[in-house]
């Protein structure tokens, strides 16, 4: 069967290993004798009449028994005109149940199911710990984070009321018949259109959803948000016509050029230090081990003939920071108490591969330290295995943390925050773990060399190449990112806007701070450096580079910016939430906004 957007779909088949299940309410099978149960249904809305009621929204609540803070559908609009001739757009949306969810291969923990009946995208919010992927990849805002119970929840598409012969009730509840639903695939009685996307509706490429729509009035060249994000939609042709096609455009901010500081912090602090420590771990170890085989280090002898010691100190510190780490990540779950979960798609989910890979970096790390630093415990085996056991765990480790680091990339290589979704990201990512490594081991080992009497410089020379790899690697990847967002266009240039003017202070500090960076390492390469003060600047190099890599790593997340459908004054609206906590009316339950933050 071929599906409205020309792809072959088989709903017994797309997902043998989750559409096996049979369909479930209130825990009892359910076995209707509905004809059309087995085929994909879908939303069918007529932008043109829809007045903005909410009547959808409030029935979809009532029925579902959602607070306040949390609605399944949601009614945006978009504005353009001039006084008298102003034109509002609503838009009524909810979970499209895509033929290709990116939300259900997504989810590390399976709480996502696409099943036969009806096609329907079902979520179970018993099995979600609240990691919040879902929301990120949706490119639709169908699944919604509730930060009280720590925990996603979303549309199921009323399938109780589906297996009954009714409509979903947000549509029986449309006052103005914009909402429709039946199979996807054929048009409703009474509608004369079926379009794939209308203004303000991300690209369906992205999980192919479905949903049809209607909209044959002349609309103005430029429609504005209501929800105060900064960026509009602007036609591409000049000329009212209902088949032009709208793109995001930047707003000109009204703020100056800042620091922007005060929005540094976000929901994802945990995962600046996560990241940013599991690639210093893996920098680090790769450049305690495969240094001195890449180099030859003919002036300096491997590190464990060096110093054996503080190896072995080294290791176990590495290890012990790869634990924090990923303790910390924890804190980034709605629900922590359920972290083991998390491999629970290895299939599909980027987020189970890369907390799969990182825990078995994080376990040969710990045997690699064990067999070099305690030998004797293996003397019952062969001397053969003894002397083969190090570098066997070496190698595992180092394979094992290049390919954590590469699924670490993958979960933000996502087509719905055009910010993430290029290859600086995994450039970034590699960058700060030699800088960071370089930086680490460097002083470790010049200080080591320097109390015995001896001279760091051969550690420090032999360590600024990678250090100055990393800075390369990072100016370059920068760069190129730079290009892209403005070639890229749409979100991707309101993120650009952002680093240009709230964190334009801050962005430029980033730029200046790596070519410091980059040009001190070339230095030291060079043998500008040596001794004592050679030594004390590698130090002050550390702990800029660390202040640097915070930095820019915060501005990673909060930069970017979503592909999301409009919003409204009050919904969906971060400057109505951050209002309604600053004033204490996030105090009163009916505003909808939760007050403390997850």
């Amino acid at each position: 069967m071929e599906s409205q957007h020309h792809t072959e779909i088989d709903l017994g088949q797309a997902y043998p290993e989750l559409a096996g299940k049979p369909l479930n309410i209130n825990g009892q099978a359910v076995h209707s004798e509905n004809p059309d149960r087995h085929k994909q249904h879908g939303f069918h809305f007529n932008a043109d009449n829809c007045i903005g009621c909410h009547a959808c929204e409030t029935a979809c609540a009532e029925k579902n028994g959602t607070p306040a803070h949390l609605s399944y559908r949601h009614v945006g609009y978009l504005e353009g005109g001039s006084y008298p001739d102003v034109v509002r757009v609503n838009v009524s949306m909810a979970c499209n149940h895509c033929e290709d969810p990116v939300c259900l291969k997504g989810c590390p923990t399976l709480a996502y199911t696409k099943y036969v009946e009806y096609g329907a995208v079902l979520q179970d919010p018993n099995i979600c710990f609240g990691c919040g992927y879902c929301t990120w990849v949706c490119p639709y805002n169908a699944p919604v984070l509730d930060p009280v119970k720590g925990e996603v929840q979303k549309c199921n598409m009323c399938v109780d009321r589906l297996e009954d012969g009714l409509q979903p009730s947000c549509v029986a509840a449309c006052l103005s018949n914009a909402l429709d639903f039946g199979i996807v695939d054929l048009l409703p009685k009474g509608k004369e259109q079926a379009k794939l996307e209308i203004p303000g509706f991300p690209d369906p490429a992205i999980s192919r959803p479905n949903i049809r729509f209607e909209q044959k009035r002349s609309l103005p060249a430029q429609l504005m948000r209501a929800d105060n994000d900064p960026f509009m939609l602007e036609r591409d042709k000049t000329g009212p016509t209902t088949d032009a096609k709208y793109k995001v455009k930047p707003i000109n901010p009204t703020e100056r050029m800042g620091w922007g500081f005060d929005h540094l912090r976000s929901r994802e602090d945990s995962l600046v230090f996560f990241t940013l420590l599991s690639q210093f771990v893996v920098g680090t170890f790769l450049l305690l081990f495969l240094l001195p085989k890449i180099m030859g280090l003919a002036s300096v002898p491997s590190f464990s003939q060096m110093h054996p010691t503080l190896l072995s100190g080294t290791l176990f510190f590495l290890f012990a920071a790869q634990a924090v780490g990923m303790v910390i990540s924890t804190l980034h779950l709605g629900k922590p108490r359920f972290f083991y979960r998390a491999i629970n798609n290895l299939r599909h989910s980027p987020v189970s591969q890369e907390i799969l890979t990182m825990g078995a970096f994080h376990q040969l790390l710990f045997c690699y330290f064990v067999v070099t630093t305690f030998p004797g415990m293996m003397s019952f085996l062969p001397d053969l295995f003894v002397q083969v056991m190090p570098e066997l765990f070496g190698w595992a480790t180092s394979g094992m943390g290049i390919l954590g680091i590469f699924c670490m990339y993958r979960c933000y290589r996502i087509p719905a925050r055009p910010f993430w979704n290029h290859w600086h990201t995994g450039g970034v990512f590699a960058a700060s773990g030699l800088i960071l490594g370089s930086l680490t081991v460097g002083l470790l080992f010049g200080l080591a060399d320097w109390w015995m009497g001896k001279s760091p410089d051969a550690v420090l020379s032999a360590l600024a190449w990678p250090f100055l790899l990393g800075t390369l690697l990072q100016g370059v990847s920068l760069f190129s990112h730079t290009r892209y967002l403005k070639e890229k266009g749409e979100e991707a240039a309101v993120s650009q806007m952002l680093m240009m003017s709230r964190f334009g202070k801050t962005a430029i500090f980033r730029t200046i701070g790596n070519a410091v960076l980059c040009l001190i390492a070339s230095l030291f390469a060079l043998g500008w450096f040596a001794g004592g003060w050679g030594l004390f600047l590698w130090g002050i190099l550390l702990l800029h580079a660390v202040f640097h890599e915070l930095i820019g790593r915060a501005l990673f997340y909060v930069a970017v910016i979503p592909t999301t459908i409009p919003g409204a004054f009050f919904w969906g609206n971060k400057s109505f939430e951050a209002h309604a906590r600053k004033t204490g009316l996030a105090n009163m339950p009916q505003v909808g906004v939760v007050p403390g933050k997850h």
